[in-house]
Order: C-alpha cells, then sequence, then structure tokens
C-alpha cells in the first residue's frame, strides 16, 4: 500500500528543556514500512544530525535513524524525541512505555515528569594504543587514555583528556578523521562544575556530521567508563557542544539509562507525492 499523499513530520529538540538547544531531531510517524532511498532521502533533505521514521507493530514501534548520509545502528537523542512526539501527539497515554524494536534490539523509554528515560546497551571501552592519526586529529594534544567500544553499534574511540578547557576548545581536522577506521571519536573528560560529573562532545563527519550536539548513544560508553572512575552510579553529564544538553545517567547490568528532557519547535506535512 503506498502511503499518504502527505504526512506529519515534527522538529524536536532532545537533551534539553529550551527551544534552539540540545539536539534536533526530525521525527516521522508512518502508518507502515516505507522503502529505505526515500527516508534517506528525507533525512538528507531535513539536514539534521537524525532523521527518525517510526511505524506501529503490535504493541511497539519499529524505528530507524537515518543521518544526512547514512542509516545508523543506534542513536540516543532521535530515541527521546520519537518517545516525545508518541507521547506528545496522542500516539501513547503519558503513562505507557514506549517500546521501539531497532538494529540494536529492543529499546524502551518510560516518562515522568518532563523527563525521559532510555534504557540503552552499556558498551565496554577497551584502551588501546594512541593512533597518531586520531592524535592529529584533535590537533596534537596528548590524551589520558584512548580506547574502542569494538562490537558496539556504533564503535567509536573514546579520548580522555586532561580537563574540560581542552575538550571546549578541540577544533579537530574533520577531513583527516574520515579515514580512521572508527566511526566517530567521543572526547571527555572530568567538569569544572562540581555539580557536573563529566563532559563531552563528539566527532562523526563519516556519518555526515561534523559534530553532533547531545548524543545519547555516546553514554551507552561513556556511562560504564566514568562508572567505573568515579565509583558512582549515578551521573550528570553535559555535552558541550555549541547548542549543548545536560543527560542523566545511571545503569543496571548490561543496561545504560539515559534520562533527558525534549521540546517540539516544528511541525509540519511532509509532502510524499
Amino acid at each position: 500500500m503506498p502511503l499518504p499523499s502527505s504526512l506529519a513530520i515534527s522538529q524536536v529538540d532532545a537533551f534539553t528543556d529550551r527551544p534552539f538547544s540540545g539536539n534536533p531531531a526530525a521525527v516521522c510517524v508512518l502508518p507502515e514500512p516505507a522503502d529505505g532511498d526515500w527516508m534517506q532521502a528525507v533525512a538528507a533533505e531535513m539536514n539534521l544530525s537524525e532523521t527518525a521514521f517510526l511505524y506501529p507493530i503490535s504493541e511497539s514501534y519499529h524505528l530507524r535513524w537515518f543521518s544526512p548520509t547514512v542509516e545508523v545502528n543506534l542513536c540516543g537523542h532521535a530515541t527521546l524525541a520519537s518517545a516525545h512526539v508518541l507521547w506528545s501527539e496522542g500516539h501513547l497515554a503519558p503513562d505507557q512505555p514506549a517500546r521501539f524494536e531497532s538494529r540494536s534490539g529492543v529499546l524502551t523509554a518510560t516518562k515522568q515528569g518532563d523527563w525521559i528515560t532510555l534504557n540503552f546497551p552499556a558498551e565496554t571501552v577497551t584502551a588501546t594504543p594512541a593512533d597518531q592519526i586520531l592524535i592529529d586529529c584533535l590537533g596534537g594534544v596528548e590524551p589520558v587514555f584512548v580506547g574502542q567500544n569494538l562490537g558496539a553499534p556504533n564503535a567509536n574511540y573514546l579520548v580522555e583528556l586532561a580537563d574540560q578547557g581542552q575538550v571546549r576548545s578541540l577544533q579537530p581536522d574533520f577531513v583527516l578523521m574520515k579515514t580512521l577506521p572508527m566511526m566517530g571519536v567521543i572526547v571527555t573528560s572530568r567538569a569544572d562544575d562540581p555539580a557536573v560529573d563529566f563532559v563531552s562532545r563528539y566527532f562523526v563527519p563519516s556519518a555526515g556530521v561534523d559534530e553532533d550536539p547531545v548524543t545519547g548513544s555516546a553514554h551507552c560508553a561513556l556511562m560504564p567508563y566514568w562508572q567505573a572512575k568515579l565509583g558512582k552510579t549515578n551521573l550528570l553529564a553535559k555535552q558541550i557542544s555549541a547548542r549543548g544538553g545536560v543527560l542523566k545517567l545511571s545503569s543496571e547490568g548490561d543496561r545504560v539509562f539515559i534520562s533527558g528532557q525534549a521540546i517540539t519547535v516544528l511541525k509540519g506535512q511532509l509532502q510524499v507525492s
């Protein structure tokens, strides 16, 4: 059955309670599956770090995420945005959990007040020698730690730097970064603010996004890494991109719980034909 001639599409700022901050994602709730090439074309047109497409299946939703150039295996902020749309636009009751089937298995989201909590897989970070190209990508800064989350849905380098100032001042060489064997580079440090446990930035030019403003999926690796270092089970994190965002984190076994807020900034009609 062909899609309707037009579909509702929303733009949501995730991991923030203020418009024009956090990480914007487009969300399109479909009545049924759609062609992958068409979804990729829509994501390129939206030109956001991710566009999410979901459609109902039984008591769940099938969820796919597209950057402007590729389909990705796991995306936190677009999942948060999708759950927000399901509740705010009446697809689900506020007390009904959102359940998604995805490339990364079953993911769930629950709502408590203004906060949405995602249940995502934890990722193990294994130390690896610092690749000279990686160091050159980051302007020659000397890392405290370099690791990889090999086997994760999105394989990344995780680089800890000495302090927040180094993380904030990075101006990566994105052309050189595209030559790395990992999807992206997570850069992190302890936070200057004693109320915050750690900060991060995430660079993923291989997926058509030089810097992702706030990255839920990166915290699948960041949470276990900093939990082991700090000996805490509940952490507060900030991603210090230009837009910025706040994430509350906890873990249980092989799962990471990532909490954030979201706000719809735009609603429109996508012309299918």
